[in-house]
């Protein structure tokens, strides 16, 4: 099959909370308004798959669900995410007829698998790899990129591997470097994080994107992955990654869930993030409900120390008990009967989160965040109509394809 002939593909690759999944939304919401044929893989190393379901909420996927293929519970650059990744492949160019092809990966994800894998194919072919990278977490952590590389140097002097190796190599492999949340740190830095960044890379295109605002006629223009540039590279890491091909969660890092009908408590939530959020919890995303708001079904959405907490839509049981829902008896009558289908304490209402960060970090800020749930005593005072203290700000962003 000639070049002309085969589905471009595009990763998006980056660690974790650099804002991958915003990026993706905006491109899926742009491919159904442009009518261009994407699809999409999405993969999380949480068994809630919350990007997956996030990226279901967009148009192009309501409208065809096939487009979209989801591979939870691994890292996609392992042994077992690449046979899911052969799978998803298989099954969208069998029933679909894509003019695009773009996969997020979980932030855990290391490039080269991937790179190596789409080298052999085909059917498709591998244009561009977009590693975004976050600039308010190299400001904090790595004095705006300056302290990367070294502290990268410093693990190999000690036959280290962790979430700095993983960083600098995803950029090593990038072809296109995508700075993000550049608005969040002081606007005469970014030259300096671009310029640090840079060295790492430099044959690599940078360029900064805000809320994820890139045009999806540009992942068009690229016209190949340079194989070439890396393999020098490939040669020096397999024998590490050969080790880690097996590793769902490589890199010291963990994975914790959360599964519990109950709202949190506004305050305590509050002062928890404020308090307790350590750096070394990279990330932590899922769905949830406030005491304070229960009309509203919300995303936690935490990466490094930012934490946004957004509207993503309506509870049922939070529409039915409101006395302005606005709704026909009819309509009303048959969000009842859904409601009746519900197994849950509390109708439809209920919190899934997943943690992901050092192992030595991740399950005492589960036990931590689990304890911000309402007590019984507390869920009966809010049953009985007590207004809990909300010190969260008002003005939550809502989500907006």
């Amino acid at each position: 099959m000639n070049e002309t002939n085969q589905v471009p593909i595009v990763i998006l690759n980056g660690f974790l909370g650099s804002g991958k999944t915003t990026l993706f939304r905006n491109l899926l919401s742009q491919s159904r308004k442009k009518n261009i044929a994407t699809c999409a893989i999405v993969n999380d190393m949480s068994e809630l798959d919350v990007d997956g379901e996030l990226l279901g909420n967009t148009d192009i996927v309501e409208d065809n669900n096939r487009v979209l293929e989801s591979i939870s519970s691994c890292v996609l650059s392992s042994k077992k995410g690449i046979e899911k990744l052969e799978a998803a492949l298989q099954k969208l160019l069998k029933h679909q007829n894509p003019d695009l092809i773009i996969i997020e990966t979980s932030g855990s994800c290391h490039p080269m698998p991937l790179i190596q894998y789409f080298k052999t194919q085909k059917q498709v072919r591998l244009t561009g790899v977009l590693v975004l990278v976050d600039s308010l977490m190299l400001a904090h952590d790595f004095n705006y990129g300056e302290t990367l590389v070294p502290q990268m140097q410093q693990n190999m002097s000690k036959g280290k591997r962790d979430t700095v190796n993983l960083l600098v190599e995803q950029i090593m492999f990038c072809s296109h470097l995508i700075l993000t949340k550049a608005d969040r740190i002081e606007k005469d830095k970014l030259p300096d994080i671009a310029t640090f960044i840079q060295q790492i890379n430099p044959l690599a295109s940078a360029h900064s994107v805000l809320f994820g605002k890139l045009k999806i006629e540009s992942l068009f223009e690229i016209e190949g992955y340079n194989y070439f540039k890396v393999a020098q590279l490939v040669k020096e890491l397999q024998p590490i990654l050969q080790a880690e091909e097996h590793s769902d969660k490589p890199y010291n890092l963990e994975t914790s869930v959360i599964k519990d009908e109950r709202p949190f408590h506004p305050e305590r939530l509050w002062n928890l993030c404020h308090q307790h959020l350590d750096k070394k919890i990279y990330r932590s995303k899922g769905f949830f409900w406030l005491a304070s708001r229960d009309k509203h079904s919300m995303l936690w959405n935490q990466a490094g120390g930012g934490i946004n907490l957004e509207i993503i839509g309506s509870w049922r049981s939070g529409i039915v008990e409101s006395e302005d829902h606005g709704l026909s008896d009819l309509e009303i009558n048959l969000l009842k009967e859904q409601l009746k289908k519900q197994a849950g304490r509390f109708g439809d209402r209920h919190c899934d989160l997943t943690v992901i960060g050092d192992k030595e970090k991740v399950h005492q800020f589960t036990a931590q965040l689990s304890a911000c749930f309402l007590t019984e005593t507390e869920i009966e005072l809010w049953s009985n109509g007590y207004e809990f203290k909300d010190p969260w700000p008002k003005n939550i962003v809502k989500v907006m394809n």
